[in-house]
């Protein structure tokens, strides 16, 4: 992990710049105990949870729609969506608002840790399951402050069927 601060450029004593190594900033999040991140570059605002509508015949991961600014968007519960234990609600629950393919998404997470800069080569290629456990959405793995981070390929998450009806909740 690299502190957000030396990301500026470095020079030698004589000078002579060291050869770049490329660097991606990083939102971590917390689902339970676990540490994830996404690409900064997707994230559009972070905003206290609020009981979005819900929807009749929605898949369980979509908690349902909020209206933001003039744009409904979908709310996924990331908690569901990934399997995780059941989630609960407090003062700590936010909501990530992504633009996804063009499109704003809520992603509902118990708390939002810090912003990291992660070096391309620190980002570990994610293990490979046979069999039930889906890891295609993972881009990576990688260590920070003693801890694993599995970095979220956010838009590889939900399916093109799903991001489909997302979509079309959007557009109504």
């Amino acid at each position: 992990m690299l502190p957000i601060s030396s990301l500026r450029s470095r020079s030698s004593r004589h000078g002579a710049q060291a050869p770049a190594v490329p660097v991606s900033k990083f939102l971590t999040f917390r689902l339970g105990q676990e540490i994830y991140a996404i690409d900064i570059l997707c994230v559009q605002e972070i905003r206290s949870y609020e009981a979005p509508t819900h929807l009749v015949h929605a898949p369980e991961f979509i908690k349902g729609v909020i209206h933001l600014r003039g744009v409904i968007v979908p709310m996924v519960d990331l908690r569901v969506k990934l399997r995780c234990a059941e989630a609960s609600y407090n003062e700590f629950t936010v909501v990530i608002v992504l633009k996804v393919d063009g499109m704003l998404l809520g992603a509902v997470v118990d708390a939002v840790a810090d912003v990291v800069a992660l070096a391309d080569d620190a980002i570990k290629p994610a293990p490979r399951f046979q069999g039930a456990v889906d890891t295609a959405f993972v881009r990576g793995m990688a260590q920070v402050e003693g801890q694993m981070l599995i970095v979220v390929d956010i838009a590889k998450l939900l399916s093109a069927e799903e991001m489909g009806l997302l979509q079309q909740t959007q557009d109504r």
